[in-house]
């Protein structure tokens, strides 16, 4: 367990409801992206509050018709999965960078200069988000920011997102990561085969052309058909 002086807050809402625990931050930083990681390390006291910072305990009541369960630990592990969990400094500031130089990777791939066709480098992006002032949510994704950054930086440097469209066609036997495909990618039409089959038009921006293959050719074996569409 860390000690208390060290831990931070981890919070989850409900309605008018908080239900707090405290935190190791580098653990439950960890625990969130995936590591396993024992809940009972990452807490600093195994108790679910409704107000940490006062030492007010959740009842009994409320977390059994929020949670449908008292137990400390598994409430735990939803609160800091699922919750709001405090960053310290120094990890605020790496996440900020992290997410930074993921927009720019983002918009450098997806972008052109329509003066020359060529994509812009990353640090002609980085160099126009400073000029332009650009704040970047450490918390948000970077789909969310890449629209509102290129808005921010186009009266600075010229630049525009080329889409294409792009005819496909999963055989039946590998259709059960089409969520993948959705999730992550502009399906803009869909239509299931009556041999099981689907067929779908994606829409996604030039520089993702060759991500959207790479991505279909390793959830079909390279057995999925594409199509460029005009």
């Amino acid at each position: 367990m860390v000690s208390l002086d060290k831990a931070v807050i981890a919070r989850y809402k409900s309605g008018k409801k908080n239900f707090e625990v405290l935190v190791d931050p580098d653990r439950a930083d960890l625990f969130r992206g995936g590591a396993e990681e024992n809940i009972e390390d990452i807490l600093a006291v195994e108790e679910i509050f409704e107000n940490a910072s006062k030492g007010e305990k959740a009842t009994e009541a409320d977390l059994m018709r929020v949670f449908s369960t008292s137990d400390v630990r598994e409430i735990a592990k939803k609160i800091v999965k699922e919750g709001e969990v405090q960053l310290t400094a120094g990890q605020r500031k790496k996440k900020l960078e992290e997410k930074t130089k993921a927009v720019i990777n983002r918009i450098s791939q997806i972008s052109i200069n329509p003066k020359t066709n060529t994509p812009h480098p990353p640090q002609r992006i980085e160099i126009a988000m400073k000029e332009a002032k650009v704040h970047i949510d450490p918390f948000k994704s970077v789909d969310e920011q890449v629209s509102a950054t290129v808005k921010a930086i186009r009266p600075i440097i010229p630049i525009k997102i080329e889409e294409v469209q792009v005819a496909i066609k999963i055989p039946a036997a590998y259709t059960g990561r089409i969520h993948e495909l959705k999730k992550n990618y502009g399906v803009t039409k869909e239509e299931w085969q009556a041999d099981g089959s689907f067929i779908a038009l994606v829409q996604v921006p030039a520089g993702m052309r060759d991500d959207l293959f790479s991505f279909l050719n390793a959830i079909t074996k390279g057995e999925v058909q594409t199509r460029m569409v005009k």
